[in-house]
């Protein structure tokens, strides 16, 4: 269980699985141009160049006074297309337990985006009824994000929002947020849109450091190299900007990148390579 000290802030990764994907599903990212990226392997591709390495998991953020979650996977009891049609049963909340975390613990869960795979812990089926998985807990969304899914006509995103998402609001829970809301004197949301309209990432600062929460902003980092690849981004050419927007911003600079799909060891730095970019574990 990889975690992260950032000034008083404890950052802890819960992963609920891993995700191997054909390198295609980045249509540039052929075996040829990877290869000229010494520094993604071995952690971020496989041997064969055919694989990159991702992740899919949920970052546990203990700072002064508040105990959140930072997206919360695809979730068990949910067959979804991202999982093959398959329902997951994972020791997620057996994990949580390992780390010191209960689930009535949880102050606060933000979700960056709305896609299947970063809210469905925010519930769990409960005697046939999907319940909150943390009761005592406000669910931050993003207003912009919530106003554009729940008027997407999509059979996936339909079901994610019946079962992840109406729950929470039914108990009361959700808290509608601005892409800049703080949360606490270390943490707050900062706008990193394209790959959804109202997609966040989030920023931590502590006694002098700092380290940001992707969200997927960025998917792997060989986008780091090229920001212009895109992968399921909603507005591609925002997603673009996005990147090469937020990357100049934390090149070269004392922030701990966390990447919220990227495989162990997950967190680094960028550092500026040419006229791009480059991770540093």
């Amino acid at each position: 269980m990889l975690s992260w000290q950032v000034g008083r802030v404890k950052i802890t990764r819960i992963v609920e699985m891993d995700l191997p994907v054909p390198s295609g599903v980045i249509a540039e990212a052929t075996p040829e141009a990877l290869r000229q990226l010494p520094w993604l392997y071995p952690h971020f591709v496989s041997a064969d160049d055919s694989t990159l390495n991702l992740s899919v998991h949920a970052l546990l953020v203990e700072a002064p006074g508040i105990r959140l979650v930072v997206d919360t996977c695809v979730g068990n009891d949910r067959p979804r297309e991202f999982t093959g049609g398959e329902a997951l049963s994972t020791p997620f909340l057996a994990q949580l337990g390992e780390a010191g975390w209960t689930r009535d613990s949880v102050d606060a869960v933000v979700c960056t985006h709305l896609d299947v795979d970063h809210i469905g812990w925010n519930t769990m089926l409960e005697a046939g009824r999907w319940v909150p998985t943390f009761p005592r807990a406000r669910y931050l969304i993003g207003r912009a994000e919530y106003e554009f899914w729940k008027g997407i006509d999509e059979a996936e995103q339909v079901a994610a929002m019946a079962d992840s998402i109406r729950p929470i609001f039914t108990a009361g829970l959700v808290q509608l947020v601005e892409q800049d809301h703080v949360l606490s004197p270390e943490i707050r949301l900062t706008p990193s849109n394209g790959h959804t309209p109202g997609h966040v990432s989030v920023l931590i600062a502590s006694e002098g450091q700092r380290a940001v929460i992707t969200g997927d902003m960025i998917h792997h980092p060989c986008q780091m190299a090229h920001p212009d690849w895109t992968l399921a981004d909603i507005d591609p050419a925002l997603a673009r900007g996005t990147r090469w927007r937020l990357f100049e911003q934390w090149a070269d600079e004392p922030i701990l990148v966390i990447g919220t799909h990227f495989a162990a060891p997950t967190a680094g730095h960028i550092v500026r390579d040419g006229e791009a970019f480059r991770f540093v574990v």
